[in-house]
């Protein structure tokens, strides 16, 4: 397990999140301001997979924020484009990509090229090489990420937790560069006791992740994160607290886990709390096992949900590792020999729109 490339690109999180912290730090207000100087209609959060959830979080934590932020899957504006795009909409299009190369992002600059060349553009990437880096056109910005953050496993996790506080950094005035080095300073202590809570705990066969806000989107990240490394055999779904008793409730059955995500905020913790409590009551006490503040793993504040999420998903990283271990699978490309799943997603057809 820990020779896999995977586990080592889980561990290297607190010292890449320092080291960014100092590199992007003093480019942070030139960036915002270039952000607020294009005075977008919306502000776009484009991503697939993985890359999408991280737009899903942000915009779930910034909903109060006067501008329209909307996370928008480029799996869903290739598709449909229609739904998006309207004569005389000057959106900042912010895209997301492990790889920068994937079908859905090449489909989305080849939109913007064709349909909305006026819009401003923000390219945070991994892949120094990739198209979202290379790619020209007027009013861009690229931020290419430390390479280490192009992981060589399936799963994203450096390239996820580095984009989505790049992000919040750029969105989020109210967080400073410097709390990169106090998220990594709590990574640090929390992974080895991640690992040895994962290791002890028995594999369940279905698995569940809750919360509430951003971290709904934590938790759709963290379920997705153990699908993937356990290339299916442990079924993994995903809810916000409160929308979980509205039927996907039924999923528990008997050797399910549920992960309850507590939020810091006071009244949202309370829900998060009250579906824990109600969990047990209903399905016994080793059914779930609650993470954050006064939960069965405490998870200290450093500031708000969506930047605390890394540190929740983190846990999820770790699972899904020690799980697959525990399959026998093949960490770093689980469905090796299968020929189902890839790395970087292949086999998407992209087809040119006559008109909008």
């Amino acid at each position: 397990m820990q020779t896999s490339a995977t586990y080592r690109e889980i561990m290297q999180q607190p010292a890449i999140w320092r080291g960014w912290a100092e590199d992007f730090g003093p480019q942070l207000a030139g960036l915002r301001a270039w952000i607020s100087a294009q005075n977008p209609d919306e502000i776009w959060l484009c991503g697939a997979g993985t890359s999408a959830y991280i737009g899903d979080l942000i915009a779930a934590a910034l909903g109060a924020d006067p501008r329209r932020i909307r996370a928008i899957a480029t799996t869903d504006l290739v598709a449909c484009p229609q739904n998006y795009i309207r004569k005389g909409l000057r959106p900042l299009v912010i895209s997301f990509g492990r790889s920068g190369n994937s079908a859905e992002s090449l489909g989305t600059l080849d939109l913007l090229d064709r349909f909305l060349p006026e819009a401003p553009r923000l390219n945070i990437t991994c892949n120094a090489e990739s198209a979202l880096a290379t790619r020209p056109a007027q009013h861009q910005k690229v931020i290419t990420l430390p390479a280490a953050t192009h992981d060589a496993g399936f799963a994203m996790t450096s390239s996820y937790s580095t984009m989505l506080l790049t992000a919040l950094l750029l969105l989020d005035e109210g967080l400073k560069a410097t709390q990169l080095n106090t998220l990594a300073d709590h990574a640090e202590a929390l992974l080895p006791q991640y690992f040895n809570t994962a290791q002890a705990m028995p594999r369940p066969a279905r698995a569940v992740f809750t919360g509430s806000g951003p971290l709904a989107f934590a938790a759709r990240e963290a379920a997705l994160k153990v699908m993937e490394l356990a290339a299916g055999d442990i079924p993994a779904i995903w809810d916000s607290n409160l929308g979980f008793r509205h039927g996907p409730k039924s999923f528990i059955t008997t050797d399910t886990k549920v992960f309850v995500f507590l939020s810091h905020h006071a009244l949202t913790g309370q829900y998060d709390r009250d579906l824990a409590a109600e969990v047990r009551d209903q399905f016994g006490s080793n059914t779930v096992l609650s993470l954050g503040e006064g939960g069965d793993i405490s998870i200290p504040r450093v500031g708000s949900d969506a930047a605390d999420a890394v540190l929740y998903v983190l846990f999820s990283q770790a699972l899904a590792v020690v799980w697959s271990h525990d399959l026998g699978l093949n960490i770093d490309d689980p469905f090796k020999g299968r020929g189902t799943l890839t790395r970087v997603v292949s086999g998407v057809t992209l087809h040119t729109p006559e008109a909008l």
